[in-house]
């Protein structure tokens, strides 16, 4: 089986996904990816093609009726590689309703379509359309000048209910859907038959990090042993909230003199977060370690930490963190957090946005060092048992023998 794979770019920990599908007998990937860096992709997002096993072809992207993002030749792509299966994310999904070359193409090729999706704050059907009574201002998809004319004639909602109603279309055409978390009530209310959903989870290559845990046993900490040192791994972008775990551990301070953060990742947010940690004189506390992206280099680290707290939005650290056994500390996350920390078995909630309750949890943690212990184990074991790169693969294979019967 051939398998376009179609994405916004070449992200390092979803690489080890892909190849580990390539790897999957009787399956052939292609990826296809931008030229350029895609506009569709957050800054700071690491990219890379070391290690891969699979295929790429790089396309340059174009936008296209100022409705949608697509790619130039992608016609010419489908015809030439006739694909049994393409599997393309959401940002690109009208590109196969409404790009006839495209379609055209995928009906010559008698190819399938997949769409993968996170659909994590994905609006229902009903609330979409209760937005959009709500607000007429007017419709951003158009420029400036067409705008004008558009809101001077009361024409906002009846184009974003025409484009809600693509939406719905679209998401009926594909011959399956696979998501990142349970979506069949969400899917519903689009008139998605709930056979057409499968379920991957979110998961890295947990087998390397177990492999990469395995080998680290015996070799020294990369760090001095502190059982108050919590880690933080990911961009620095605004919506991770780095910002309000630092003025929580010059809290933490007053009450753990030996409290430490490592913040692992880089961004746009670098600069101010430093100037914070300066502010605040915690220079000696909270080390910036830059990105880091090696699973050995960051297996370290996540052996030489204590707890590990997401403050904001996020996702797959949570389970790189678990697969080294730590407990867990967030809020609301992508989702994906609803299924892998479990409150008092392997981590703890605190109140999206309160800084006042991250203080409290993680001081709580901090008070009980045998329960820290216990949640870590209980990490790993709900990695092994429930969500991992097996259960990802599974996942993918169940969507694939669906849309093969068809």
């Amino acid at each position: 089986m051939k398998i376009l794979f179609i994405s916004n770019g070449l992200t390092h920990y979803y690489n080890l996904v892909l190849s580990r599908l390539n790897s999957e007998p009787g399956i052939e990937l292609v990826a296809v990816v931008p030229k350029q860096c895609s506009s569709h992709i957050g800054e700071g997002v690491y990219q890379t093609k070391d290690g891969i096993n699979f295929r790429v072809v790089e396309l340059e992207e174009s936008r296209k009726l100022y409705l949608y993002t697509t790619f130039k030749g992608l016609a010419s792509l489908i015809r030439k590689e006739r694909p049994d299966v393409v599997i393309v994310i959401d940002i690109y999904l009208f590109t196969f309703l409404l790009d006839v070359a495209v379609v055209v193409a995928m009906k010559l090729a008698q190819s399938k379509l997949i769409l993968k999706t996170h659909p994590f704050r994905y609006p229902t059907y009903q609330e979409a359309l209760v937005e959009i009574e709500k607000s007429s201002s007017e419709f951003k998809l158009l420029p400036k000048t067409i705008n004008k004319l558009v809101c001077m004639f009361g024409l906002v909602r009846i184009l974003r209910k025409g484009v809600l109603y693509l939406n719905r279309l679209a998401l009926n055409m594909v011959d399956a859907h696979v998501n990142y978390i349970e979506a069949h009530k969400l899917w519903a209310t689009y008139g998605v038959p709930r056979e057409k959903i499968f379920v991957t989870m979110n998961s890295p290559d947990t087998d390397i990090l177990f492999n990469v845990k395995k080998a680290l046993k015996d070799i020294d900490s990369i760090l001095p042993v502190n059982p108050y040192r919590i880690l933080h791994v990911g961009r620095l972008v605004e919506w991770k909230r780095v910002d309000m775990l630092i003025r929580t551990v010059a809290r933490l301070k007053t009450v753990f003199p030996d409290v430490e953060l490592l913040v692992i990742g880089k961004g746009p947010e670098e600069a101010m977060l430093r100037q914070l940690a300066f502010e605040l004189n915690l220079e000696k506390e909270i080390k910036f370690v830059g990105g880091v992206y090696e699973p050995r280099q960051l297996g370290q680290y996540f052996n030489a930490s204590s707890l590990y707290v997401l403050a904001g939005m996020g996702g797959i650290s949570i389970n790189e963190a678990m697969c080294f056994g730590l407990p867990i500390l967030c809020s609301i996350c992508d989702g994906t957090e609803k299924i892998l920390v479990r409150e008092g078995v392997n981590g703890r909630y605190f109140k999206d946005g309160s800084e006042d309750d991250l203080f409290n949890k993680i001081k709580w943690f901090f008070e009980h060092p045998e329960k820290m212990k216990e949640m870590g184990c209980e990490s790993i074991k709900i990695i092994e048992k429930d969500v991992n790169i097996r259960t990802v693969i599974n996942g993918y294979r169940q969507a694939l023998d669906y849309v093969e019967a068809k």
